[in-house]
């Protein structure tokens, strides 16, 4: 691998929501690189456009071309121009809130997220928001839809992040996967007022992405579970059909 470009992309990860500005010394904090590597690689991002320096501060923050990409890749995706309208539909008929995410290592990232739940709640979720694997539906979906080693390997590092739950965390996720096995969706209530159903949605030989439905309530997560799911499982079916519609027309 070429470590210099690994090292730029590892700076430009250091910064999130609520760590939008960093100086040399904290992102090297956070990456775990030497200062010194630091300082040469922030000069070549402001040099090549992905980051502008504030010298007043000494700080860094991303620059608009960074958010460039991210529109890129939303408008060169097929399966979000073909499962959005679907979505935007779900969520507006049933008033719900609807999201797609796919893993982005420990983390998953919304790639697209339609706000319809009819009671407001303190959480807003975009495009590009990660949420942790080990806590939502949508994270113990995909992992559960991921191959056997891949899911070890993946448990093991939860466990090595949380080492004071990760008997909690292993048993809730083992019941969220139970879930799955039988219904084809898992239910989570990870934040106070919110509960939110997902299930896995692979088309072809792709990474599989998770899909989900959720809502501001504080009814019991079972009652949610029985409500939401079959709403969501009748949307991952429609969205599966219009892709393999889709990939048939294309194919002639």
């Amino acid at each position: 691998m070429n470590r210099s470009l690994e090292r730029g992309i590892a700076i430009l990860r250091a910064f999130k929501p609520g760590l939008s500005e960093l100086g040399n010394a904290e992102i090297a904090e956070r990456t775990g690189l030497p200062k010194a590597t630091v300082s040469r690689l922030t000069r070549t991002l402001v040099s090549a456009g992905m980051l502008e320096r504030d010298a007043a501060q000494r700080v860094y923050r991303l620059a608009p071309a960074v958010l460039s990409f991210a529109h890129a890749m939303r408008l060169s995706s097929p399966i979000l121009s073909t499962i959005a309208p679907l979505m935007r539909a779900e969520a507006t008929r049933r008033h719900v809130n609807v999201g797609l995410a796919a893993a982005d290592g420990d983390m998953m990232v919304y790639l697209e997220s339609f706000r319809y739940s009819p009671r407001a709640s303190f959480r807003t979720v975009v495009s590009g928001q990660r949420v942790p694997v080990e806590l939502t539906s949508l994270g113990r979906a995909y992992l559960w839809a991921i191959p056997r080693e891949d899911r070890d390997r993946e448990l093991a590092a939860i466990a090595k992040r949380r080492p004071k739950g990760s008997r909690q965390f292993r048993h809730d996720i083992e019941r969220s996967f139970a879930e799955l096995d039988q219904l084809g969706y898992c239910a989570v209530r990870w934040q106070p007022g919110v509960v939110a159903v997902a299930t896995s949605l692979r088309f072809e030989e792709q990474d599989p992405y998770s899909l989900n439905m959720s809502l501001a309530s504080d009814e019991p997560l079972a009652d949610a579970r029985r409500r939401l799911g079959p709403w969501l499982l009748d949307l991952k079916r429609r969205c599966l059909e219009k892709l393999e519609l889709n990939a048939a027309r294309d194919t002639y």
